[in-house]
């Protein structure tokens, strides 16, 4: 069985409360299999989340765990 190495998850907050967040999660590019739901701790999360905040779930080496990557949020500045 060949085991992915390398990959980048986009995810989506659906819902959360003081412990767990609903998220969706898709490939990119996205694929013809539609979105994957989770249910996640918030304190995986390095920054503040809301419902519809985009995240990334990136895993670059090997050797090395998966981790999440918050996306910036545009302060039109």
């Amino acid at each position: 069985m060949k085991v992915l190495t390398t990959f980048v998850l986009l995810g989506m907050v659906d819902s959360h409360d003081d412990h767990f967040a609903t998220v969706e999660l898709n490939t990119n590019p996205a694929g013809n299999n539609g979105p994957s739901v989770a249910v996640m701790p918030v304190n995986a999360f390095p920054c503040e989340i809301y419902e519809g905040k985009v995240f990334y779930v990136v895993k670059l080496h090997k050797n090395q765990d998966a981790v999440i990557v918050c996306h910036e949020d545009d302060t039109g500045e």
